[in-house]
């Protein structure tokens, strides 16, 4: 890798997000812990035993997260999905993989992922780690028959095998690959939105009026919080809303998973942050926009015989839908936008 794009030539920074350096793992690298934007939970930051975050590892990840090189037909990487200026997703319905192949699920923001270990909208990778590998196996993302296949093409880059070396200390492994792109990912925050700066800041001028009652129907009528909880406006668990309920086919989603009927077309409760900045909306991103997520919400999704409890038509009135807006239009923050494409790869 040239000393342009060179594995300690980066180091993320911003106003609201940086690294501070502790050497806490005696003669190896030190690990680096990140400072996280106002409003979210430091406690809640999981990170792995087995992979401590270090500085070369992250940009390691980096480097990998944006190299097409990485698919079977060198079209495709991780941020053709999870693009950085559309908030680290595609803007699309559902992702597109290699040869415009569609999947059916809309690829969920990159953003605040370290906050949760169950990945996917159906939770089937039980780590970010594993989450990190995934698609390259996949036949219509990254295309690779298997991981050998995908290792066997790492492994003609001179660079990767020599960066693996660095960081690793091994050859290049799966495993690596999976840690250095989670520990990547892990930098992927956003916080210190109007919302954190109102409720944990106390600054009343921080969002509208309209705002401030949208928050009040949020928490009330509107019943959101039951799933949307937390400083990351997320439950992290499963549930059936009806959405495709009303078509020919339905995403059985949780229950491919579990084969337990209770989750029969029951998917993860995306994060909030960010949700002005991540359309479209819902697991097969049918929804296009904020208002018609409301509106969807509004008329008790679509019956189906596993719909979850707390989906019931809400009665909420014109005014009352686009202060809900207003408000959810508040958390969006800051800690991710820095974040930028490597100007050179290994080679």
């Amino acid at each position: 890798m040239s000393k342009k794009g060179g594995l300690l030539g980066v180091v993320l920074l911003s106003v609201s997000v940086f690294f501070i350096v502790q050497n806490t793992l005696g003669a190896g690298e030190p690990t680096f812990h990140l400072a996280l934007p106002f409003g979210l939970n430091e406690k809640a930051f999981y990170v792995p035993p087995d992979n401590p975050m270090t500085q070369e590892k992250i940009e390691l990840g980096r480097v990998l997260f944006f190299d097409k090189r990485l698919s079977k037909d060198n079209t495709i990487s991780c941020s053709t999905c999870h693009i950085p200026s559309l908030g680290f997703t595609d803007g699309q319905p559902v992702s597109t993989g290699i040869r415009r192949l569609q999947g059916g699920r809309s690829a969920p923001t990159a953003i605040n992922r370290a906050f949760s270990k169950v990945q996917f909208w159906d939770g089937r990778a039980a780590t970010l780690e594993a989450q990190s590998v995934g698609p390259f196996a996949s036949p219509v993302e990254h295309g690779f028959v298997d991981y050998s296949e995908m290792l066997a093409k790492m492994n003609k880059i001179e660079g990767y095998k020599t960066e693996f070396k660095k960081v690793f200390g091994t050859e290049i492994t799966l495993e690596g690959v999976g840690k250095a792109i989670a520990s990547f990912q892990r930098t992927i925050v956003s916080g210190n939105s109007p919302f954190d700066r109102f409720e944990v800041g106390k600054d009343e001028k921080a969002i509208s009026e309209p705002a401030k009652r949208g928050l009040a129907l949020f928490r009330g009528k509107a019943r959101c919080a039951i799933c949307h909880s937390g400083f990351n406006f997320t439950d992290e668990s499963f549930h059936n809303l009806g959405v495709g309920w009303d078509g020919a086919t339905v995403d059985v989603g949780r229950y491919a998973i579990t084969n337990n009927t209770k989750d029969i077309g029951a998917f993860k409760t995306p994060t909030l942050r960010e949700i002005a900045n991540t359309a479209p909306y819902m697991h097969d991103g049918r929804l296009a926009t904020l208002e018609e997520v409301v509106d969807y919400y509004n008329k008790g999704g679509v019956k189906n015989p596993f719909l979850d409890p707390a989906i019931a038509p809400l009665n909420l009135n014109g005014q009352e839908k686009q202060d809900l807006v207003a408000f959810l239009e508040t958390l969006n923050g800051e800690g991710w936008q820095q974040i930028r494409r490597p100007e050179s790869f290994p080679e």
